[in-house]
């Protein structure tokens, strides 16, 4: 498995906005190949903000590169900059691959 994980560091006050682009967003995962699961989750608060991370799970490497260059990627993010105001800062992008998986 290949987990890609954005990290946003959202503004106090903004959390509902922000649950909500992502709720009526249409991501086109499900028809990506190779993609997995995909979890929104809500973390800690700071003073000043909260921090969310997107996990998205691919089948490998080869799966999420090929979603990035897609249309669906296009489609998935067309106007993603319009909600920067809502943002302490750009997302950060951390990626992970498994080295042990238990079932």
């Amino acid at each position: 498995m290949y987990l890609t994980m954005n990290r946003f560091k959202v503004k106090k006050g903004s959390e509902e906005a922000f649950e909500e682009v992502w709720r009526s967003r249409d991501s086109h995962l499900n028809t990506v190949p190779g993609f997995k699961a995909f979890h929104l989750m809500k973390g800690p608060e700071a003073e000043d903000y909260v921090l969310y991370a997107s996990h998205t799970a691919w089948a490998d490497e080869a799966s999420f590169v090929a979603w990035t260059k897609s249309e669906a990627f296009r489609m998935a993010h067309k106007g993603a900059g319009s909600n920067k105001d809502m943002y302490m800062g750009p997302p950060e992008l951390e990626i992970f691959e498994t080295v042990q998986s238990v079932a």
